[in-house]
């Protein structure tokens, strides 16, 4: 199949477009770069040895959109693209709001006016906000933690009324939890800009001495340490998920977990990066950070049923993965 990968250049766009490939499908990307760079397609190629088709453009521009669709015969859509920091959602939420839902209206009147009936949806746990563990897709939302869980759970409600409006319409809201790891390759992982946001590319970067210490925000939660615990799940696993979720599309509205069913700590996570790789990661509790819950982690019990996919790299692999992505990884510095 003709797959169209939007953020198709970013984190888990990569290695998605990197399984679409190995899978047999042919991948064209738009992505606007601006948490990616186009050195990642190049790279998408040489682990695969296939050419991918790549636009750089803005998502949220519908006659841009438009022209792809007109110049492929596009058979599915696995739409990525949008901003994903969640505290920084909470200080620009016009920016997410604009982005992640005028993309995914943009996306999804393309594919109507192409008949284009597959469409893949890169959800998240967050929208779950502070629900009971562990997270079930039959689950009310409460995405009210924070904008970016809003702007998904936005997104999956539109999606569900088109699939209302259009029988024919086969779309897959694929809740994940938190990517982590790379390719084994060590050529593409994930590079944030600036100061990282998520968890393992700060300790990455603090394992190279390129940052002093790390910040734990909070260590009065209500879980084994005090520390936050969510579903790690390795990028490779995720990304395979996607063609699992692309080979079993049917009518209708579609919903699945992508985690491991298993959470770990911040602080089990950084020793367990210690253990992985020899190297010592010195960490500091800071005060909580706008957003974030206790716990999350998901039942996966529905994509093992249903999709025949489950996760199968640990957290060690997911740990050694990052840091040889990291340690390959051209120099940067943070302030």
């Amino acid at each position: 199949m003709n797959i169209l990968v939007t953020g198709g250049a970013g984190y888990i766009g990569s290695h998605t477009c990197v399984a679409l490939l190995e899978a047999g499908h042919s991948v064209i990307i738009a992505d606007n770069l601006c948490n990616s760079n186009s050195e990642t397609v190049e790279k998408i190629m040489d682990i695969s040895n296939k050419e991918v088709i790549f636009y750089e453009i803005d998502v949220t521009d519908a006659e841009a959109v438009d022209n792809i669709f007109k110049n492929y015969n596009i058979d599915g859509v696995i739409h990525f693209a949008g901003l994903k920091a969640v505290g920084e959602s909470v200080e620009k939420p016009l920016d997410y709001y604009y982005n992640n839902i005028v993309s995914t209206m943009v996306l999804s009147i393309a594919c109507k006016r192409h008949a284009v009936n597959r469409f893949v949806f890169s959800s998240s746990a967050t929208v779950y906000g502070d629900n009971k563990v562990p997270f079930e897709e039959t689950m009310n939302l409460l995405p009210t933690t924070n904008p970016y869980g809003e702007t998904k759970a936005m997104s999956e409600r539109i999606l569900t009324d088109i699939a209302k409006e259009n029988p024919k319409f086969s779309i897959t809201l694929l809740r994940y939890f938190n990517p982590i790891g790379a390719h084994e390759s060590g050529l593409i992982g994930e590079i944030p800009n600036g100061i990282p946001n998520n968890l393992m590319p700060y300790v990455t970067q603090v394992a190279k001495r390129k940052l002093k210490k790390l910040r734990v925000f909070g260590n009065d939660y209500p879980t084994i340490d005090g520390t936050g615990v969510r579903d790690y799940i390795h990028v490779l696993d995720l990304a395979e998920g996607h063609v699992a979720a692309l080979d079993n599309t049917k009518e209708g509205i579609h919903i699945y977990n992508l985690g491991t069913g298993q959470g770990t700590s911040v602080l089990e996570l950084v020793k367990a990066f210690e253990e992985a790789n020899g190297i010592e990661v010195p960490y500091e509790i800071v005060n909580r950070r706008p957003g974030d819950i206790a716990s999350c982690y998901a039942d996966v019990s529905k994509a093992k049923r249903e999709l025949g996919w489950t996760a199968k790299r640990d957290i060690i692999a997911m740990c050694q993965d990052a840091w040889r992505f990291e340690s390959n990884h051209r120099e940067r510095v943070f302030k």
